[in-house]
């Protein structure tokens, strides 16, 4: 069924609304996360479940936003060849436009993020049958010794059987003769697995007090499209400075809405990914973070985003952000007024404004309602 655009008065601005009678029940309802969703390919007679992106724990995840952004840009934007997601997190949204004739331009600041990105997105061929080998070998591991992982995490995050397998196993990824791309992807593989045995609720800011998450961990393979990423580009920079050297039709932003650092929320996973073994503190186990943090999470917000706009190239703006500002949780609140954004953006071109509702995670500490995701659309009408 097509989906209507309907109009609506708010804020002194026509903003487009999407009709819920006439859009599918991803973009209707918040769809429950499911760890476990993975899809089964059978080849050969054997039966293989393959890890899919979306198989992630994240916060601010585009996963359900998809369906809306889709038809935005159906509707919006015309001869367009290249999208860059600029702030890509887990990659969904460039994976979901990926194909032969569209150039996906992913980029994030966190390392972790930047592997898998590289391994989802990345146009570097490489031996599936060697990774399916490896993985097979990793997954028989038997890990009876401590070591980094198992000595700083082991009965926190994980189960200590768990943290000395996770331990083991990067070590000998690390030690492997791979591609960029074959590293890549068995790091992944790790990161989705961690992910799914953490006594956790999602992030790793605090660890569940009860240790219930003790299923021994398994690698799986990624279900990588190699075919359509002949063009992609993969980057794992500073948003602000990649902007000055790239050009794309469509420039998709969803940056840190609050003063929450990512860095701070997945430091276990951005530790062990990058595999420097250093010190940790606290009850939470965290490392120096000092370089990872974000502009969008401070002070500097708006001069931020008034600085990406202002030096990007391209033809149309898709900039994600939420109702949050001075609701709930002060450090929730969205750190971007409406206004602002929409004074920013229209100073390179005419604005649209987006709406769906959602369910927003929570840490418990903060109850509020009437919760949406804006997203702001921009088109170009002139170079600065």
């Amino acid at each position: 069924m097509e989906t209507i655009l309907k109009e609506k008065n708010q804020s002194n601005k026509q903003m487009p609304l999407i009709e819920l009678g006439g859009i599918n029940d991803a973009a209707k309802q918040s769809i429950p996360y499911k760890i476990n969703s993975l899809e089964k390919n059978i080849a050969n007679g054997h039966d293989k479940y393959l890890l899919q992106i979306q198989n992630r724990r994240y916060l601010g995840n585009k996963y359900k936003l998809l369906s809306l952004l889709k038809e935005i840009v159906k509707q919006k934007c015309d001869d367009f060849c290249s999208i860059c997601d600029i702030f890509a997190g887990t990659g969904v949204v460039g994976h979901a436009f990926n194909s032969r004739s569209i150039k996906i331009i992913s980029n994030e600041l966190l390392f972790s993020n930047y592997i898998s990105l590289y391994a989802w997105l990345s146009p570097e061929s490489y031996d599936k049958t060697k990774i399916e080998d490896v993985l097979s070998q990793l997954n028989t591991i038997k890990a009876d010794k401590d070591n980094y992982v198992s000595e700083n995490f082991g009965n926190r995050y994980f189960s200590l059987d768990n943290a000395r397998k996770i331990g083991q196993i990067r070590e000998s990824i690390e030690k492997m003769s791979l591609s960029p791309k074959e590293k890549s992807i068995l790091l992944t593989s790790l990161l989705y697995a961690m992910d799914k045995s953490a006594n956790t609720c999602g992030h790793y800011d605090a660890f569940r007090k009860n240790l219930d998450m003790i299923s021994p961990i398994k690698l799986l393979l990624p279900d990588i499209k190699q075919e359509i990423n002949e063009s992609n580009e993969v980057f794992n920079e500073d948003a602000n400075k990649l902007i000055r050297t790239i050009e794309a039709d469509i420039l998709y932003i969803d940056p840190p809405y609050n003063s929450r650092q990512y860095s701070d929320t997945y430091h276990l996973l951005e530790n062990i990914i990058r595999w420097e073994k250093p010190t940790v503190y606290g009850k939470a186990k965290k490392m120096n973070r000092s370089n990872l943090k974000s502009m969008y999470c401070g002070k500097e917000a708006t001069k931020a985003f008034y600085d990406l706009i202002m030096n990007a190239k391209c033809k149309y703006v898709l900039f994600s952000y939420n109702n949050m500002f001075d609701k709930g949780n002060a450090r929730s609140n969205a750190r971007i007024k409406d206004k602002t954004i929409i004074e920013i953006l229209e100073k390179r071109g005419k604005v649209e404004i987006f709406e769906q509702n959602y369910k927003p995670f929570s840490t418990g500490k903060s109850r509020t309602e009437d919760h949406a995701e804006r997203v702001f659309f921009c088109s170009i009408r002139h170079k600065t």
